[in-house]
């Protein structure tokens, strides 16, 4: 039998198990290509820095959000599909996976 102490350590090794598959899963998840800014922009032969200039933002945003780091919001998503002559459709990846 296990006493008090063992099932605790077991019991705490489980939960960071959990934990650590969470964070993968979470990292993982953030690296799925979610926008295809990035691809659009090399299709239209643009650069993101002028992307950055058209919109006012940081070339290091425009970055973040070209390797899909994070999302730009739906209305800036917009933005850049009518800067792109493009549906918005088009800067969304619809790959299921």
């Amino acid at each position: 039998m296990f006493g008090f102490a063992t099932a605790h350590l077991l019991i705490n090794e489980l939960v960071s198990y959990k934990i650590n598959i969470f964070a993968q899963n979470a990292i993982f998840m953030s690296r799925k290509a979610i926008n295809r800014i990035k691809v659009v922009l090399v299709e239209k032969n643009l650069s993101s820095k002028w992307l950055a200039e058209q919109l006012g933002k940081n070339e290091a945003t425009i970055s973040r959000w070209c390797t899909n780091d994070v999302q730009p919001t739906l209305n800036t998503l917009a933005s850049i599909a009518e800067l792109l002559g493009v549906q918005i459709t088009d800067l969304i990846n619809n790959e299921q996976k």
